[in-house]
């Protein structure tokens, strides 16, 4: 708070014209209007340091400051989700909270409008590529009680996002994270015989190598205004970064391995942020014989985006599905 005060009396600069709020994100999103950071201060106070008067003489922080973004995290997961303890190491994504808590929001509409069970406890979801930051587990369960797997093929973010959950009480019996063993598989030696989940949820790589990850890194900084990116990005380690053939390539694998387990699971979903790969999912999609295909699209400021959920069951097993 002390310093917002003195930062609004140094501000000599016309106000501009605001910008719209984000009216864009799902109606349940706790982040549809600006940040309210003489709030979150008084719940995070580390934030305080990061905090000025940008040129609408609004409160705001430096995005492409790391750990002012960690911070801004912290509190708003703090504030919003009851999440005392929130860290990454080093240069592991950062995630935007408010697109990310878009899409959980979004899947439980999909799930609500078949299964009329968004709100069980019963609900299991499995996270492809959960991170060092378990945000869709932490979120998933604090807006709606389900219960989350978390896989990843990086055993550092496991015991990181491990450390999280026992660090807040409640979160370690809701959330079991597993380790991907091949980097080549994403189900087989996860999913168990006979487990079952409503949904799946992943956020792929979207790069296709290193070279194409630093370049996007140069374009986000020139954007900010930042002559030279100073780390690789702002979070992002391999995994998270990019695979070889980039998001199509992994998304394609994913639903081919999803054919070979389509009675275990209600819906499929991955996050897609090439509208221009959307063919090409929907190609697969119909070769490996998904019998109802959804694409749910969403937008943060600027950003659209978008996920395709599909499933294998026919509608009778869909009926079915919460009985069995």
């Amino acid at each position: 708070m002390k310093q917002i005060r003195q930062t609004a009396t140094l501000s000599k600069k016309p106000s501009l014209e605001k910008p719209d709020e984000k009216l864009v994100l799902h109606p349940r999103n706790k982040h549809r209007g600006r940040y309210n950071f003489a709030q979150l201060i008084l719940t995070s106070p580390p934030l305080g340091s990061y905090v000025f008067l940008n040129d609408y003489n609004d409160s705001s922080i430096d995005f492409a400051n790391p750990k002012a973004v960690k911070a801004l995290n912290c509190a708003l997961l703090k504030h919003f989700y009851n999440i005392a303890e929130w860290d990454i190491p080093s240069q592991y994504l950062c995630p935007p909270i408010p697109g990310r808590a878009d899409y959980v929001h979004h899947l439980a509409d999909l799930l609500a409008s078949d299964t009329k069970s968004t709100l069980s406890k019963k609900i299991r979801v499995l996270d492809i590529g959960v991170g060092a930051n378990a945000i869709y587990p932490l979120i998933g369960f604090r807006e709606y009680g389900w219960q989350f797997v978390g896989a990843d093929v990086d055993l550092i973010a496991l015991k990181n996002a491990q450390s999280i959950l026992e660090a807040n009480p409640g979160l370690a019996s809701a959330i079991e994270l597993r380790l991907q063993t091949s980097s080549s598989a994403i189900f087989s030696g996860i999913v168990k015989d006979n487990e079952h989940f409503d949904l799946t949820m992943c956020n792929p790589p979207f790069h296709a190598s290193l070279a194409e990850a630093k370049e996007g890194t140069q374009r986000k900084w020139q954007n900010l205004g930042k002559a030279k990116p100073a780390t690789l990005n702002f979070g992002g380690q391999g995994a998270e970064l990019f695979c070889e053939g980039g998001e199509i390539a992994f998304i394609s694998r994913m639903i081919v391995e999803s054919a070979t387990i389509g009675s275990q699971f209600f819906w499929f979903s991955s996050l897609v942020s090439k509208a221009s790969n959307l063919p090409e999912v929907y190609k697969a999609l119909k070769t490996n014989g998904a019998r109802q295909v959804k694409t749910i699209n969403m937008a943060q400021g600027q950003k659209q985006s978008r996920f395709v959920a599909w499933t294998f069951l026919t509608p009778e097993q869909q009926k079915n599905w919460r009985k069995h």
